[in-house]
């Protein structure tokens, strides 16, 4: 590949895919498990998907090449661990799709048709994506300029209200749910956040690599912290916690209780295209992904095909698209998003896992870091609602025992032919 992309070009693919991906998603479930709570579960999202993307570009300077941790795991742990890690990578990322897809029904469709909606979301994009068209750098700053100016506009909008709740956003109403809930909170905050692994993967795409990635990474990360708490404040502050919990539009609810009625529909557009932007990014990084470890036999090898025509690989698109349909018809939005941060928040493990083990000389920041972050990963996997945990455990296991079996028929010898 042609290392083509600067330290702009990453950083704007990194904010793409977190802000695309989470901004318009994942403060109503997250204010509905914890309820003001929610400016203490974006900090504390925050501070694990630091440790994260520490650890992502601490691997990324070493092992400049596609395949994130899927990569950094097989090299620093052995083949299990990058398999599991690939593995709840794509289960996540698929969850990620229907997610996506959800959101952009919520802004868009009428009452009652979201689900119809998302579906052909789904379709119309994956159709694209199968003929090898996905989003560039070009078009991604497109989408990111277009989302922060509507953002903008629900920051002004919100603050010209004058924030009628915000007395009630600090004291005792911060921890109202509990330990629990605050926890749960930022676990579904941190779908908000997994973006940057966009970065992490693009090795060999990146110029200087080694210092570009790193940068770019916390650069992304930065940005997008800073932009989530200040969202989160003046939602809150102008809807109150019910309606930022009781709607699955609450940037689009700030905008008219603020009494700028023409920035609805302004909201609803910036949705609708960070929502299908992020949707393409995902089907094309899942795809390459799951191509990967079909390759390396960690997936059944039929994914491996690619199109002699487009050069896509078609197969694994289209079980993938397959599996995102039968998702958006029948799981909801608090549900995607569970699902979807269970799987990230296990890959991110690894990856912690794989930077503690680093040595010296590839070091960046120290193994407190990693540990915090590791950590943080199973902590905020375990208290995520639960069954989110349950199911992405049995799929999770499900998979070992795929690889298990494929690895014992490898292994086991044929039983030489009898001559007649």
């Amino acid at each position: 590949m042609l290392r083509r992309l600067n330290l702009a070009d990453a950083t704007f693919i990194g904010l793409g895919s977190m802000i695309g991906a989470g901004v318009f998603a994942a403060f109503s479930p997250a204010a509905r498990a914890a309820g003001n709570g929610l400016l203490i579960g974006v900090v504390v999202a925050a501070i694990v998907a630091f440790c994260n993307a520490a650890a992502s570009a601490q691997l990324a300077a070493q092992y400049p090449t596609s395949g994130g941790t899927y990569v950094f795991g097989r090299m620093q742990l052995g083949p299990w661990w990058g398999f599991f890690a690939g593995w709840s990578f794509v289960i996540g990322k698929v969850a990620s799709c229907a997610a996506m897809a959800l959101t952009f029904a919520a802004y868009v469709a009428p009452p009652g048709w979201e689900r119809p909606v998302g579906i052909l979301a789904v379709i119309l994009l994956a159709a694209v994506n199968y003929r090898g068209v996905t989003r560039t750098a070009r078009v991604t700053r497109i989408i990111v300029v277009a989302v922060l100016v509507v953002l903008a506009v629900v920051v002004a909008a919100g603050v010209s209200s004058g924030l009628p709740h915000a007395t009630g956003l600090l004291g005792p109403a911060l921890v109202s749910h509990g330990a629990y809930g605050i926890l749960q909170s930022a676990g579904l905050m941190f779908f908000a956040f997994a973006g940057y692994a966009r970065i992490a993967t693009m090795g060999e795409e990146v110029r200087d690599p080694a210092r570009t990635i790193p940068r770019a990474i916390l650069l992304a990360l930065g940005i997008t912290v800073l932009l989530y708490l200040v969202l989160a404040v003046v939602a809150l502050g102008t809807i109150g916690v019910s309606g930022v919990a009781g709607g699955s539009t609450p940037l689009a609810a700030t905008g008219g209780a603020a009494g700028w009625v023409w920035a609805i529909p302004v909201v609803r557009v910036g949705a609708a295209l960070a929502s299908l932007g992020a949707l393409l990014a995902l089907i094309a990084g899942i795809g390459r992904t799951t191509l990967a470890m079909a390759r390396e036999g960690d997936l059944p090898r039929w994914f491996s095909a690619i199109h002699p025509r487009f050069g896509t690989p078609h197969r694994a698109e289209v079980a993938l698209a397959t599996v995102v349909i039968i998702l958006v018809a029948f799981v909801d939005l608090r549900g995607t998003i569970g699902f979807s941060s269970f799987g990230v928040l296990l890959y991110y493990f690894v990856a912690n896992v794989s930077a503690f083990t680093q040595s010296a000389p590839n070091r960046r920041f120290p193994r407190v870091v990693q540990a915090l972050g590791a950590l943080g990963c199973l902590v905020l996997a375990f208290t995520l609602p639960a069954t989110a945990v349950v199911v992405g455990l049995v799929i999770v296991i499900a998979g070992g025992i795929y690889r298990a079996i494929r690895l014992s028929a490898v292994r086991r010898p044929r039983a030489p032919r009898r001559r007649r």
